[in-house]
């Protein structure tokens, strides 16, 4: 099941490509760690254990942070429904889970603090065993209750009112709560349920979160060969150069001598070829940087290294690849090696974790208590700056490279002007605030604001109360749970217990925000988790077990969809019976524009039955079954919008039954005003216009000709 799961992998990227090679030297290295036992009721549960978590680990590192839930996601839910997990759910559940389908049919009750789209969920929960009464208690048992539930900063660790409190006992089925009600708390809340419901569960959860990029390449370069390169996927402000050097050095080795770097570029191939000859036979270590910009290098390299297990290499020889994500990577380069990303981790306390675990222990202790209160602070402060980028343009207006050199850097010179100040006694923190906002991190940011907010929030930071346990989350000392004190210079093994056990739990208010700034890009982040493992459920339900749906039974649902509710095809307003209401006096501006938005949503339904009839022709076996019926199934299967109705549709990013409910809308609008269509409406939705540009413009052109002004001197 495992290595089935590594194949899905491609359709999310293609970087991530894995061979039953790799996958089976990966399985015997967990067999041998494993700890031995005669008792077999011992020995294979340690065993699969094991297998997990090395299998888990060796592909998290070649993750992306933003794909590491997801493959952990299905990883848990595929165990699950192998029944390997003690959860009970059913199938129904857990397609409501993934897909989160809506019903419109009924009036929004609580419309000042319950949204739409929340209302639409529950009514399709409740016709899952279980919840039936769900809404009945939600609008007129327990509302206000409920909305102190709603209201909640994390409302998945706060029992439900009235009988649902049960669902504490229920983990999984609190899930489909939090899914319908609070969409931007469903990634925190499923990562607590994959702890608890995992055997080990947090390891898997906080794989290498907080261990620092030099611990995760160590660690990668116990697993590798010299057949078996490691492979950099480079992100923003990534630089691995420094991190290899490290390790040469620890490997005792001379990075001068035996450590050969060279940036791929024109020419560089015949210089790369002699350094691989070179090293593979003296053992030393090749790094090529940029591999994506010589695709044809890649295919040579390729056969090198083929050739190199064949003849043999030194046991001492390692190559190094670095390059961006690109799709002219050789599959087989990338299942041959050993990847690993370089993008800080997620979460405030793997950040501050991984930045304080950057600086060796025996270096830290020997600094000065000083030195250790400002170094743990300037910690805090990276990672902020890190964390801070996702929120997107409520974080900064533009994304920045920052990386873990600006920490180094930082910290180089924090020891520095310290020294060179401590006969006086005093902290320069003008100075020491200046380098760190205007030169270090201040050196990547090009807004002025921006730049604003980095100085405020270090002036905020850095200052005589730090050494006197000041808290350092901005303008929190009146919050209870949101606050985060610098502790008293200590041990580094104390520091991170201090982080582990003290830092509250994830909060905007670290970031110097407001606590609704993350609602936004938590609830974007759950459509693209569950949009991504739509895409990746099994297409039969053999693979999704008894009940599960097929592309078979969605397709059906959808067409039903289409013919009993939506109606288009009976809803469609026809262009040739407006324009038999119309004279040629009444062909006015507003006339012309909704006779363009019927023809071309004319159109569009058309296409949508046509397409729908062929395939049900199709499933009969009345026409042979294309490939392009086929496609349109499959993105019927993963919600989405198919391309043939796409060239034809308004344009659009919502899912397909969103999308299908943005279309009887704009039926509503067109067809309101046929009855009548010499009359101008007197409200019209332009965002529900196929080109609300041509309706501003016939505003303009009434008005111009009402008030005999120039069209050209009125703006909207």
């Amino acid at each position: 099941m495992l290595y089935f799961l590594l194949i899905q992998l491609w359709i999310i990227d293609h970087m991530y490509q894995y061979s039953l090679e790799a996958f089976q030297t990966f399985f015997f290295k967990a067999i041998d760690k494993t700890e031995e036992s005669d008792d077999i009721d011992i020995r294979v549960p340690n065993l699969i254990t094991m297998i997990r978590i090395t299998i888990y680990q060796w592909v998290s590192r070649g993750l992306f942070e933003r794909h590491k839930q997801i493959f952990l996601s299905q990883l848990t839910f595929r165990l699950m429904q192998k029944g390997q997990l003690p959860i009970h759910y059913t199938p129904q559940q857990m397609s409501f889970l993934i897909n989160c389908p809506m019903n419109p049919g009924s009036a929004n009750p609580l419309k000042k603090w319950l949204p739409d789209k929340a209302w639409f969920s529950i009514q399709k929960l409740i016709e899952i065993e279980g919840f039936e009464q769900f809404a009945t208690n939600l609008a007129k048992d327990a509302p206000t209750r409920f909305q102190m539930w709603y209201n909640e900063l994390n409302p998945e660790d706060r029992a439900l009112p009235l009988e649902w409190r049960s669902l504490e006992s229920q983990p999984f089925q609190k899930l489909l709560v939090v899914r319908c009600m609070r969409p931007d708390r469903v990634t925190t809340a499923l990562n607590n349920f994959i702890r608890t419901s995992l055997p080990s569960g947090g390891d898997f959860v906080d794989c290498d979160r907080a261990a620092s990029a030099f611990d995760v390449l160590e660690m990668a370069y116990q697993d590798s060969s010299p057949q078996i390169p490691i492979y950099f996927i480079l992100s923003p402000g990534a630089n691995p150069v420094l991190d290899v050097q490290q390790l040469c050095q620890k490997e005792k080795m001379d990075p001068v001598k035996h450590l050969h770097q060279i940036a791929l570029g024109q020419g560089q191939d015949v210089v790369a070829h002699q350094k691989l000859d070179m090293a593979n036979k003296e053992g030393h270590w090749v790094m090529l940087q940029n591999v994506h910009l010589m695709p044809d290098f890649l295919i040579e390299l390729e056969k090198k290294l083929a050739l190199f297990a064949v003849e043999g290499s030194d046991p001492q020889f390692r190559l190094f690849l670095t390059s961006d994500p690109s799709n002219s990577i050789p599959i087989g380069l990338l299942e041959r090696s050993i990847k690993l990303t370089n993008e800080p981790p997620a979460g405030l306390r793997a950040n501050l974790l991984r930045a304080f675990r950057f600086f060796p222990k025996e270096e830290f202790e020997e600094k000065d208590t000083k030195v250790k209160t400002i170094l743990f602070s300037l910690c805090y402060f990276h990672s902020m700056m890190l964390e801070r980028r996702k929120f997107g343009s409520k974080g900064f207006n533009m994304l920045y490279p920052f990386s873990i050199g600006d920490l180094r850097d930082s910290a180089v010179v924090l020891q520095n002007y310290l020294e060179s100040n401590a006969a006086s006694g005093k902290i320069p923190w003008d100075d020491l605030r200046y380098i760190f906002g205007e030169i270090m991190y201040g050196g990547h940011i090009v807004d002025d604001i921006d730049r604003v907010f980095c100085k405020g929030f270090l002036f905020n930071l850095m200052n005589d109360t730090l050494l006197d346990e000041a808290n350092m989350f901005p303008f929190t000392d009146d919050r209870p749970g949101a606050v985060f004190k610098c502790p008293a210079a200590t041990t580094y093994e104390k520091y991170i217990e201090y982080i582990e056990q003290e830092l509250p739990p994830e909060t905007p208010l670290a970031f110097g925000m407001h606590p609704n700034a993350e609602i936004d890009f938590r609830t974007t982040q759950c459509d693209q988790l569950f949009k991504t493992l739509v895409e990746l459920q099994p297409k039969d339900s053999a693979g999704g077990g008894e009940g599960a749906d097929t592309v078979q039974s969605k397709f059906a649902e959808f067409a039903s969809r289409v013919a009993d509710e939506a109606q288009l095809d009976q809803n469609k307003p026809v262009v040739e019976d407006i324009l038999n209401k119309l004279s040629e006096e009444d062909r006015k501006p507003y006339q012309n524009v909704f006779l363009q938005e019927c023809d071309k949503i004319c159109k569009l339904i058309q296409e949508i039955n046509e397409s729908l009839a062929q395939i049900d022709l199709a499933n009969k076996g009345e026409l042979t079954m294309t490939e392009q019926m086929e496609t349109l199934m499959q993105f019927i299967f993963i919600n989405k919008v198919p391309p043939t109705w796409t060239k034809l549709s308004f344009d659009s990013t919502r899912s397909l039954g969103s999308w299908l409910d943005n279309i009887k809308q704009r039926l509503e609008q067109l067809n309101f005003w046929k009855e009548d269509p010499a009359k101008e409406p007197y409200i019209t939705f332009i965002n529900r216009l196929y080109n609300p540009q041509s309706f501003l413009t016939a505003v303009k052109q009434v008005t111009a000709r009402r008030d005999v002004v120039e069209l050209n001197k009125l703006y909207i």
